[in-house]
């Protein structure tokens, strides 16, 4: 594999700006290469091949009487003030920068005369603004992780009191504010179980490095040893261990708030709170580490690549610059990463190593190939499937029978339910090849448990297992019918689409670690804070899941006709009473917005929390979806002209603001003044038609209420079920488009603003700080 592609493979997405533009600067080469050839040609038509070896031996010898100098402008050591004859080419300084607290490293070439040495110019001023930014990203993340490593060890002076305080009562009791620190430690000396917690001082001899600054120092020594904290630090914070649940949410808009509480539940949520602090940021100390690793190497090769096509020896010089900068001298990330294993290690696995390095480090999957044979097996037994039950139907003639409405009528509605959601997971799954294929981080976005996402080939697998036993399902009621033995089995025969759905609903919940028991899990907490939105804080999982129910409103409407239709025992007379109650037509009207209310309620919530005026436009076009869907589900029922202009004024303001918020807003599209006309600046998919194919499409598959306010509905060739049918399944194909551009568009935000780590709340906030705020 070439470098370039290993390299683009490697990086952090969220931060891909950040990273020196490797392909960029081979470009400049390209054009360096091509104007030596060029020349070669010119002067050694004949002798091109070993004109060109000879080029680069006087090329070198013509260098050997000038001076080197490299590192910022002085002669390095052992130079003697001479140089050597391979560091003639380049000059490299520090000059101030009014933009810049250490200045910026600049390159001056110093045969510009030669042939193509405009082009080898032009390579080391982008190669300098390529390393100044490098220089200065890693240099402000530094930063930023050691005011966090400074959070962390007041974090871990809390958890220890606290530790101690839930422990040991005879430390934490009542007279804890009068126990001295050093006491409180010898007095700890005795339980065997706090032998684990004993924190190791400073050594008092360590002084601090030349130049570091005050904070820098004190975060380092915070995180290398914590000193014993006072026990007393427990009276000055306070402790955010209770989960977001309704109840904490309806406590705080009624502002009450419970006394300190210091327990072995508190001591536990706060174990699990600081844990997963600490995964995440020695998560981000690796990558940060992995992120001066590569650039140092990317710089590495692509001035190597310069020596050859050039005929110059640079690259020393440049290289030497490097491991002299910050990014190749500094080493605070490294001296964190061991601190922090030292003090994971110590405190939240025992003394374990080996079990603390598997806590702290990232889970990465593994490809099973059972899981392509599996694929393979489901995908031939659903075509299999899928081709007996059109050789049952023609030999059962249904399509021309007597019993073709009925059919229509009542059990097609039960079956179509898994079809909708097979097609559901089919696009997931092709949204989740096209997301990995143009690197779309959808596993960070989404927040999945690392090593836990599933891939497109287990989604797929899902799908056509899913697809099995609804085809077998169907397979097997067709039989029945058919056969003479079981025909009088009425019944029986239609308690097989309920059978199917109690199988998918155990599996879906089952408590067993089998199946992707992290996903489902996962699916069903999202599942639960859509249904009490908006009690519950919304993150991306939740909203982007009330827009999948939102594609889904015929499937919900299905598992209401379960309901009416075994509920009220209509399968034991093969009879449809639904449409005939009152209860059921109301409940048709308020399922279909059940989906709409909770984005609605989801809008309003992040309106009062984010005070950002877009989440308002955002709830009314749910708000005026609502009353669309009222008015044409009420058409339906009800066909009368007035009825037909509401539905038809309502359907068309929420189509033209929901397309206007699906291009603008969830694509980000439609940018007049950007890189690209009438797109956005940044683009995943190179082939720009793309988005303007899917933007028409997205209008058009918008526009498909049409058929249910303008009577299409009554079509005499085709069914009313069918026709509701293909509605609902061009619209799931609509929502699997709209899930790849809106992700995107969502992956790029991050990228602008490198956003690569999720936060995680800490468990407890110091008073003097809350006061400040």
């Amino acid at each position: 594999m070439k470098f370039g592609k290993e390299f683009s493979i490697q990086l952090v997405q969220e931060w891909q700006d950040a990273y020196m533009d490797y392909n960029g600067l081979k470009q400049v080469l390209k054009q360096v290469l091509h104007l030596k050839d060029r020349q070669q040609e010119i002067h050694h038509p004949l002798t091109s091949a070993r004109g060109s070896f000879r080029r680069r031996v006087s090329l070198y010898r013509a260098f050997s009487g000038l001076t080197s100098k490299c590192r910022l402008g002085s002669p390095r050591k052992g130079d003697g003030g001479g140089g050597h004859v391979d560091d003639e080419v380049i000059l490299v300084s520090s000059v101030d920068d009014e933009g810049s607290e250490d200045g910026k490293y600049q390159t001056m070439f110093l045969m510009p005369s030669d042939e193509g040495g405009e082009y080898e110019l032009v390579f080391f001023r982008k190669l300098d603004d390529e390393f100044n930014k490098v220089v200065n990203f890693y240099k402000k993340k530094v930063n930023e992780v050691m005011v966090e490593a400074d959070e962390l060890s007041k974090q871990m002076n809390a958890f220890i009191a606290l530790r101690i305080r839930v422990e040991n009562p005879v430390l934490g009791g009542a007279n804890l504010s009068s126990i001295h620190p050093v006491d409180a430690t010898k007095q700890g000396e005795k339980f065997n179980r706090m032998e684990t917690i004993q924190e190791v001082e400073m050594s008092s001899e360590e002084q601090p490095a030349e130049g570091e600054s005050g904070r820098h120092q004190q975060a380092k020594a915070d995180m290398e040893g914590f000193r014993p904290p006072s026990l007393r630090v427990l009276d000055h914070v306070r402790i955010n261990v209770e989960p977001e649940s309704p109840v904490s949410t309806l406590k705080g808009v009624l502002k009450t708030t419970n006394d300190k509480r210091f327990s072995k539940r508190e001591l536990k949520k706060a174990e699990t709170l600081m844990t997963q602090a600490f995964i995440e940021f020695y998560n981000k100390l690796r990558l940060m580490k992995s992120f001066s690793f590569l650039n140092q190497l990317a710089f590495s090769k692509i001035l190597k690549k310069y020596d050859k096509i050039a005929a110059r020896n640079a690259s020393k010089t440049y290289l030497e610059m490097i491991d002299n900068s910050y990014l190749g001298s500094s080493d605070e990330v490294s001296k964190l990463m061991e601190r922090v294993e030292a003090t994971f290690v110590k405190h939240f696995a025992n003394g374990n190593h080996r079990k603390g390095m598997d806590i702290l480090r990232p889970k990465f999957k593994r490809e099973r190939h059972t899981i392509t044979f599996f694929l393979g097996v489901f995908f031939g037994f659903s075509l299999a499937l899928s081709v007996g039950i059109i050789v049952s139907i023609h030999a059962r003639n249904v399509v021309n029978s007597p019993g073709r409405h009925q059919y229509m009528e009542n059990i097609f509605p039960l079956y179509s339910f898994f079809g909708y959601i097979f097609l559901h997971l089919f696009m997931y799954a092709v949204d989740i090849y096209y997301w990995n294929r143009y690197r779309v981080n959808y596993a960070f976005i989404f927040g999945f448990k690392q090593g836990t996402e599933l891939g497109f080939r287990e989604v797929l697998l899902l799908s056509s297992g899913l697809a099995v036993i609804t085809f077998a399902g169907v397979v097997s009621n067709l039989d029945m019918e058919m056969d003479p033995r079981t025909r009088s089995f009425r019944a029986i025969t239609e308690l097989v689409p309920l059978g199917l759905l109690l199988v998918v609903g155990f599996i879906t919940f089952c408590p067993f670690n089998i199946i992707y028991r992290s996903s489902r899990f996962f699916l069903i907490r999202c599942i639960f804070h859509c249904i009490c939105a908006p009690l519950y804080k919304v993150t991306l999982p939740d909203f982007f899941l009330a827009d999948q129910f939102t594609s889904q409103v015929q499937a919900i409407r299905s598992l209401q006709f379960y309901i009416c239709y075994y509920g009220w025992g209509d399968y034991k007379r093969r009879s449809n009473s639904c449409k005939g109650n009152e209860i059921y037509r109301t409940f048709y009207l308020i399922v279909a917005t059940i989906p709409y209310w909770i984005r609605f309620l989801q809008c309003a919530r992040r309106l009062i929390e984010e005070k950002d005026s877009d989440h308002a436009v955002n709830g009314l076009k749910y708000f005026s979806t609502i009353v669309a869907v009222a008015t044409r589900t009420t058409f339906a029922q009800i066909k009368t002209g007035n009825m037909m202009i509401a539905a038809a004024v309502t359907s068309v303001f929420a189509t033209c603001l929901s397309t206007y918020w699906d291009l603008v807003k969830d694509w980000g599209l439609l940018r007049r003044d950007s890189k690209n006309p009438w797109l956005r600046d940044k683009l995943l998919v190179p082939n720009k038609s793309v988005y303007f194919i899917a933007m028409v499409v997205n209008v058009i598959l918008r526009l498909a209420w049409v058929q249910s306010v303008f009577g299409f509905t009554d079509a005499p060739y085709i069914h009313r079920k069918a026709l509701t049918a293909i509605v609902a399944v061009l619209e799931i194909f609509r929502r699997g488009m709209w899930n790849f551009f809106r992700l995107e568009n969502e992956h790029l935000n991050n990228v602008g603003k490198y956003r690569a780590f999720k936060s995680v709340p800490l468990p407890f906030n110091y008073e003097d700080e809350d006061k400040d705020l």
